[in-house]
């Protein structure tokens, strides 16, 4: 099987299964206890229908939209996740380059492998940095500002993740970060000698914007739950969360808004946009999915603050549906994640078109030239 054959994120997930060692496709793959909200987030587009119209003249398509103050071309962003050299290993900067061609949002992560810095540098489209707050208030302080001096146009601060989920398929495989060789994990490793050479023969893996603050892991291995309970600072919030969008002072987003009443809170501390997102269903399980409870939110902020439904995002008629539904605009990470595993750049780019084009003939059965042309009418549910 080859990125060629791949059509939609199934696919992508299929050919990154096989080629990433058991613990890593794990990390990806998975959420937290039974992983009902995980399934949850991505079944939840299929109670919903769509009502397409017809004779709309349908020869010129338009599918940007903005969002925290910049236009991108595509109504989907790539949500900031963790460690990505891990499942390639040009990482973040063959999705940087993927997402060039895409013209919209790359976010990049706290713990992720490639500098603030370079990709300052090296992604010219709009660039988004996922914080996560630590316990060394001097990190959270140098993170912000490197962001600003690298250029970058927004920051999402992450809220869902004070404690760490209990990520099960973690526990079972023994997964750190860097990977750690045990007679079980290296049984994996052999059996994915591409996969293994790269990472043994490549520069040594890291985490490249906190690694000279923390050294676990970059240089000690460390399960992400332990990390994230060690190291994040469970004392975070409103308060701190103010002072972060005053200290930035550009756009500004909450990722991880699931009730209607910290909405409410996200526009009163001046937040630019909140993501509904229930962090991929690797926190919180027996959560809501983001579509199930993305209405409920818009018609809750009535425009005063932008929404991105961040989750479950698999097909280009998912976007329609949160479009429809009110959403700003949607977000996602594995339906990139896999893609990136099944074949770095190339794959990504692969993942990015298939998406776009599903967007693109979606608009035109749904008979509309603009997304905000979209609205609930479109829209029965079950």
């Amino acid at each position: 099987m080859h990125v060629r054959d791949c059509h939609n994120v199934e696919d992508f997930r299929a050919l990154a299964k096989r080629r990433l060692p058991g613990p890593v496709f794990d990390y990806i793959d998975g959420g937290a206890d039974d992983e009902v909200t995980l399934r949850r987030s991505a079944a939840a587009y299929d109670d919903c229908d769509l009502v397409p119209g017809v004779l709309a003249g349908v020869a010129d398509i338009d599918m940007s939209v903005e969002v925290l103050g910049k236009r991108i071309a595509m109504p989907v962003m790539l949500s900031p996740t963790a460690m990505q050299r891990l499942f390639h290993w040009e990482g973040e900067r063959a999705v940087g380059r993927a997402v060039e061609k895409f013209g919209t949002y790359f976010g990049i992560s706290t713990i992720g492998t490639v500098s603030i810095e370079e990709i300052g540098r090296t992604v010219s489209t709009p660039k988004l940095f996922q914080l996560y707050v630590h316990r060394d208030a001097g990190l959270n302080r140098a993170l912000v500002q490197r962001c600003k001096e690298a250029g970058f146009d927004a920051i999402a601060l992450t809220v869902d993740t004070i404690v760490g989920g209990n990520r099960e398929r973690d526990l079972r495989s023994g997964f750190t970060t860097p990977p750690r060789w045990t007679p079980r994990s290296l049984l994996s490793f052999a059996a994915h000698p591409g996969w293994t050479l790269n990472y043994l023969r490549r520069e040594p893996f890291a985490l490249a914007n906190i690694k000279d603050y923390v050294t676990h892991g970059s240089s000690v291995a460390m399960g992400v739950a332990d990390y994230i309970n060690r190291m994040f600072d469970p004392a975070m919030d409103w308060k701190t969360a103010e002072a972060i969008r005053a200290d930035w002072g550009g756009p500004f987003a909450l990722k991880g808004i699931m009730s209607v009443a910290d909405a409410k809170r996200a526009i009163d501390i001046g937040a630019t946009a909140i993501y509904v997102s229930n962090h991929g269903g690797r926190q919180l399980d027996g959560s809501r999915a983001p579509f199930d409870q993305l209405a409920e939110i818009v018609d809750a902020v009535g425009g005063r603050i932008e929404v991105i439904c961040d989750g479950g995002i698999r097909r280009g008629s998912h976007v329609l549906k949160a479009l429809s539904v009110g959403a700003t605009a949607c977000s996602g990470g594995r339906l990139y994640l896999y893609a990136l595993a099944a074949g770095g750049q190339a794959g990504v780019e692969c993942a990015l078109a298939k998406l776009r084009a599903e967007i693109d003939r979606g608009m035109r059965l749904m008979g509309v030239t603009r997304l905000d042309q979209l609205n609930r009418s479109n829209l029965r549910w079950r």
